[in-house]
């Protein structure tokens, strides 16, 4: 365990890393008065979307056209050629634009997407009516392509029109409501984590005091211990931060325990299973660590021990915590359970469904057990 003075000397003081956070979250949220809701649609999974619902538009305009499956299959194969060039190009057109336009006021990057679009179409409709005629002019003209050479670019124009608005539409309030989203949940998130620490607060100056009298170096090092500690969870303002941080955090507490409770107390980690730069929300050890001590080790008659044990499975990851329960009948110490939601409500907030809290009692031992995506932090 390194001393409490190293651990110090690795948080950030509280103005600093305040400053810093806020500047990192101001240049990773997008402006609200600017042009930053376009997609990216370069992206595999995208480029994938746009023929599927190109092809479903070709479908649906054939269909509605033809009576019969000869004509059906016949239109269907020109209507496919012609939407899936306007689609792909006018895709790669914004994908292009996208980091130019974000940096553009709303209104002026809308509309410079917009006429990209439109003019993408314009290009595209003309070079697909020339390569077919000159190739063959009598099978482009006599079905593949409208004579009317005009009529081919307008109606393609009119239609780009009203789909490139729509699209344009849609995106925005997509990216307004998934931002909204974010918000909501980074709201509820630090809710969750100020009703932590004032119980954290409050348990550890009980911890101090207890040690005050008796042995006044234990204080001392209890009190520079929760220094530390509050060090790196009142100034942490990130959502997330890593399981070494995580344990680190915890281990602290850890130690204050032991100054509080001695022999009574002991923690065998069992966790070299798990990676280090995983990421966890801050403060979900720490309190499932004051829990077993709390509701567990310091109502039992004679020592106890917490295992805290970690193993990998894949890309998930599994976090226990097992402590001895006194003996049936004891009375029930209030909080444990609301301790508990919050822990489980911070970690659907972080990774959805991909992420669990799971509870096993039995006579005379209680085990937590959390399960959560391995995700590794940004270097």
């Amino acid at each position: 365990m390194p001393p409490a003075s190293t651990l110090a000397g690795t948080w950030p003081s509280g103005a600093a890393s305040s400053h810093e956070q806020a500047v990192t979250t101001a240049a990773d949220k997008p402006r609200a008065d600017t042009c930053s809701y376009l997609p990216d649609l370069c992206a595999p999974m995208a480029v994938l979307g746009v023929v599927l619902v190109t092809e479903l538009l070709a479908i649906t305009l054939a269909l509605a056209r033809e009576e019969q499956w000869v004509a059906f299959f016949a239109d269907l194969g020109r209507t496919s050629v012609v939407l899936q060039w306007l689609s792909l190009t006018s895709a790669a057109v914004l994908c292009g634009l996208r980091s130019r336009v974000a940096r553009l006021s709303l209104q002026s990057g809308s509309a410079l997407a917009f006429g990209a679009v439109l003019l993408n179409l314009l290009v595209v409709s003309e070079a697909l009516y020339w390569v077919g005629y000159f190739i063959a002019p009598g099978v482009a003209t006599g079905g593949w392509l409208p004579a009317d050479h005009w009529f081919f670019a307008a109606r393609n124009l009119g239609i780009g029109t009203i789909v490139t608005g729509g699209l344009l539409r849609y995106f925005y309030v997509s990216s307004q409501w998934q931002h909204n989203v974010r918000r909501e949940a980074e709201a509820r998130i630090h809710a969750l984590q100020a009703r932590i620490r004032p119980h954290f607060l409050f348990n550890s100056m009980n911890t101090i005091a207890s040690l005050i009298r008796g042995n006044p170096v234990a204080a001392e090092q209890a009190v520079e211990d929760l220094a530390d500690l509050f060090r790196a969870s009142l100034a942490e303002a990130r959502q997330r931060i890593t399981l070494a941080e995580e344990l680190d955090i915890a281990r602290l507490y850890e130690r204050m325990e032991c100054q509080r409770l001695g022999e009574r107390l002991r923690v065998d980690w069992h966790i070299d299973a798990l990676p280090a730069d995983a990421t966890i929300p801050s403060l979900t050890v720490q309190p499932l660590l004051e829990n077993a001590i709390y509701h567990g080790i310091e109502r039992l008659a004679e020592a106890g021990v917490v295992e805290v044990t970690g193993r990998r499975d894949g890309d998930t990851l599994y976090l226990a915590l097992d402590n001895p329960t006194p003996a049936t009948g004891e009375p029930e110490r209030a909080g444990n359970q609301i301790a508990l939601d919050n822990i489980r409500e911070r970690l659907a907030l972080a990774f959805g469904n991909r992420a669990s809290l799971a509870i096993e009692a039995a006579p005379g031992r209680f085990r937590v057990t959390l399960a959560f995506p391995y995700q590794p932090a940004a270097r």
